[in-house]
């Protein structure tokens, strides 16, 4: 099994007053030619957005896009006509396809919302544009795993456009688990949303990631409670 970590601390930064981000890997004026990606996974964004601001309408094309609120909530518009709010305990998917353009604000006046805006490349281009959100019970992710985001819809999760799995966990400290590769040739991006585990003999903290390769499976063992976030794609 190879792991590459990236620790928290390592991530790209931007500020833009409204707006403090953590890229794990390359995105806008943060550019590092040994984080372009990590096989069809291309970002994860760690966005803090100040009340009532936002991303103003903005296209895109061929992207598939996942926003996982971890607190606070957001309002989602775009030119398919959706309208909704999102918020924490909840997965949003874009299939922008053949283009759409959406704005995304925080629905709060008074709080921050944080959360994690991943960007995942698409396995059929040119599709007809996508919207879809879910609500999760978190109740069924405690020391197990809850599949979000599928290209099946297994397990009740929402459809991305791409042989990609996103699943959650939320595990008791001193409880492991062991996680099963979906498909061959693929690879994980575990991404520790809080908490600590431990990899092999590896120790990652919050907010640290881990590219992980080269094995069917993994087994995490939580040194205090944490939540994880595993991507599974393709690698090439």
């Amino acid at each position: 099994m190879k792991i590459n970590v990236h620790e928290s601390g390592s991530r790209g930064t931007a500020d833009l007053g409204w707006l403090y981000s953590r890229h794990t890997f390359s995105f806008a004026d943060y550019h590092n030619p040994q984080r372009m990606g990590f096989g069809k996974l291309r970002v994860i964004n760690d966005d803090i957005v100040h009340p009532s601001k936002g991303f103003g309408t903005h296209p895109h094309e061929n992207m598939e896009i996942i926003s996982i609120p971890l607190r606070g909530s957001l309002r989602h518009k775009d030119s398919i006509g959706n309208e909704h709010t999102i918020e924490a305990g909840e997965v949003q998917i874009m299939s922008a396809g053949t283009g759409i353009q959406h704005s995304e604000y925080n629905n709060s006046d008074s709080d921050d919302v944080n959360f994690l805006q991943i960007w995942v490349l698409p396995k059929k281009l040119g599709i007809e544009p996508r919207y879809d959100q879910k609500k999760f019970n978190a109740d069924q992710r405690q020391n197990r795993f809850q599949l979000v985001v599928s290209p099946d819809e297994g397990n009740e999760s929402i459809t991305i456009n791409q042989d990609a799995y996103f699943s959650l966990v939320d595990l008791d400290g001193s409880n492991s688990i062991n996680y099963q590769m979906h498909e061959q040739n693929h690879g994980v991006y575990l991404f520790v949303i809080s908490g600590s585990v431990t990899l092999g003999n590896t120790v990652l903290e919050q907010r640290d990631g881990a590219e992980i390769s080269g094995t069917e499976n993994i087994t995490i063992a939580a040194n205090v409670s944490a939540q994880v976030l595993l991507i599974e794609v393709p690698l090439n």
